[in-house]
């Protein structure tokens, strides 16, 4: 889940989403973060905070792909270190 990008010499052209993965993973990610950026509208905690701010600032469908892959981030940490989910407090 990482935008693509075309250069040439010093020029820089950022591009969509790239579809390179497992594609059925990306979709149940995307599915989820949909469920998140949905419920966020009326809590006040810290991560709904920040959902709802994206969300006003960069629309809907950015601020979905962008909880996406903070979780996808996350499951990747917690798999690469061996660690259990610590929320933060």
């Amino acid at each position: 889940m990482v935008p693509r990008q075309r250069s040439s010499g010093d020029r820089t052209i950022l591009m969509g989403l790239g579809k390179r993965g497992d594609q059925h993973l990306r979709t149940l990610l995307v599915h989820g973060a949909r469920a998140v950026v949905r419920t966020a509208a009326g809590k006040t905690d810290r991560f709904s905070r920040w959902v709802n701010e994206l969300r006003e600032r960069r629309g809907t469908n950015r601020a979905i792909v962008a909880v996406a892959n903070r979780n996808a981030r996350i499951i990747w940490a917690l798999l690469a270190k061996n660690e259990e989910y610590r929320p933060a407090t």
